[in-house]
């Protein structure tokens, strides 16, 4: 952690914000802090964790969620594979704007059943323009419409991933398989990284998610898909605890056309570095010196 404490980081914030930013930057800490349990407060950083620790943290949090949501979950901490680099490519020519991608984001992460969120904004576009203030994301006509393509957009997995770097807490950082992740227990809910993202990737929890028993997916993990609480960041993760055991993302399962491509950018023989090689491939806000490791692309 580099001897970054939140006692320290709070302080530098409150120094450089003011006291009447500060306080409204913090105002969702505020609320829900008054719920955590002294474990929970105590709690250190997922970096610094022991097995032992880690073990204790999942059956903690398994027994918090079978209370709150009355749901038996299994919670892992999964860690990234050694010589994996994880990339996604979308091909624009075949996708139609279903939003069954959105969708299926929605029940695989546990999102907030109220608002219907989800980590992935599907834009439908004036065909020959990429001007992304002019997509429209609450279309409700039949798809695809003439004159339109869609463009859906998630975390970018930047190499370059600006959010990380004004984390005051270092909550959020990148992993050795390219997936930038974040300690939703070490969060403080300034939603700093929120405001860096230039993809709108980040969403904020403003009250505790309402998700009926018989829809949790039990199938989580400590830095995806467990039910995240009230007041903290969260993003999509490439669905990091179906990916890192081999599986593909629950968003490309979903596609009915095809268009979603996933897979290891160091394997020279996978499907992602086929289309690296052989498409008209671009990134989105290239200019911004990123790097994303989301890749889109149009068929001849």
């Amino acid at each position: 952690m580099g001897g970054v404490s939140r006692r320290g980081a709070l302080k530098g914030l409150g120094a450089t914000l003011g006291l009447a930013a500060f306080a409204k930057a913090l105002a969702p800490l505020q609320e829900f802090a008054a719920d955590m349990s002294v474990d929970e407060f105590l709690q250190k950083h997922y970096r610094e964790l022991t097995p032992e620790a880690m073990k204790d943290v999942l059956g903690r949090l398994e027994r918090e969620t079978h209370a709150q949501y009355g749901a038996k979950v299994h919670i892992q901490d999964v860690r990234p594979q050694p010589g994996v680099k994880f990339g996604y490519a979308l091909n624009l020519s075949v996708c139609i704007g279903c939003r069954k991608c959105q969708e299926a984001c929605h029940v695989e992460n546990n999102h907030d059943r109220d608002t219907n969120n989800s980590y992935i904004r599907v834009l439908e576009m004036d065909q020959g323009t990429l001007d992304l203030a002019k997509g429209v994301v609450d279309y409700d006509h039949a798809v695809p419409a003439p004159g339109k393509f869609y463009l859906p957009i998630q975390c970018q997995q930047c190499d370059n991933p600006p959010c990380v770097k004004v984390c005051p807490v270092e909550a959020t950082w990148k992993e050795e398989d390219g997936l930038v992740v974040v300690d939703y227990n070490w969060c403080i809910g300034c939603r700093y990284c929120e405001a860096a993202c230039p993809y709108h990737a980040r969403r904020f929890n403003w009250k505790t998610p309402t998700v009926p028993a018989a829809e949790v997916n039990p199938h989580q993990s400590y830095l995806s898909n467990r039910i995240r609480p009230k007041g903290v960041m969260e993003k999509c993760t490439f669905c990091l605890h179906r990916t890192r055991k081999g599986r593909l993302p629950a968003c490309l399962e979903a596609c009915p056309t095809g268009a979603r491509v996933f897979g290891n950018l160091l394997d020279p023989d996978s499907e992602i570095r086929w289309v690296l090689a052989n498409k008209r491939v671009f990134v989105l806000k290239e200019e911004l010196g990123t790097r994303p490791s989301f890749f889109y692309f149009f068929d001849e």
